[in-house]
């Protein structure tokens, strides 16, 4: 069975969220639709991993949840993504907690980490801007994954925008 991970920008606007949406639902229908079943490994962040994590369950696939920290849920979930995250925390048929009480850059380098070593697939959902030099962002995912030699599937559709500033 394909596992297939996400990495990708939480701050979307919401009109690249609907495209992002539509195209993750795409790509999961076509990899899903070859046979066998899906399993999705996310962090569960706002953004694409929360969009890939609800294409996930919605498909019948697997949902592996991989939370930075401990303290990931009460210091980091806001109270708009809250009942998503829970939601999906629920559907998850496992949850890997790292070993961190907080989600610093150390943390969210394994989670991503984490991420790669189960997949055979990463999606990222990224505009290309290169990494920021802080660590365990997106691209830096996306370069971890092309190291290991896991394959990456940018989606990043026509049109699509990040929130500025």
């Amino acid at each position: 069975m394909p596992t297939v991970a996400v990495t990708g920008h939480m701050d979307l606007t919401a009109a690249t969220a609907k495209r992002v949406e539509i195209a993750l639902r795409r790509f999961l229908a076509e990899l899903y639709g070859k046979g066998g079943e899906l399993v999705g490994v996310s962090c569960l962040a706002s953004g694409a991993d929360t969009l890939f994590a609800e294409a996930v369950v919605d498909t019948g696939g697997t949902l592996v949840a991989v939370l930075p920290s401990r303290d990931y849920r009460a210091a980091h979930v806001t109270a708009d993504h809250a009942p998503a995250f829970d939601r999906l925390v629920d559907a998850a048929s496992e949850v890997v907690v790292m070993p961190f009480d907080g989600a610093e850059r150390q943390a969210y380098e394994a989670a991503n980490t984490e991420l790669i070593e189960r997949a055979d697939m990463l999606v990222a959902v990224w505009d290309g801007t290169p990494p920021s030099g802080q660590g365990g962002g997106t691209a830096d995912t996306v370069q971890e994954a092309r190291r290991a030699g896991v394959p990456v599937r940018v989606v990043w559709p026509e049109g699509a925008a990040r929130v500025s500033g």
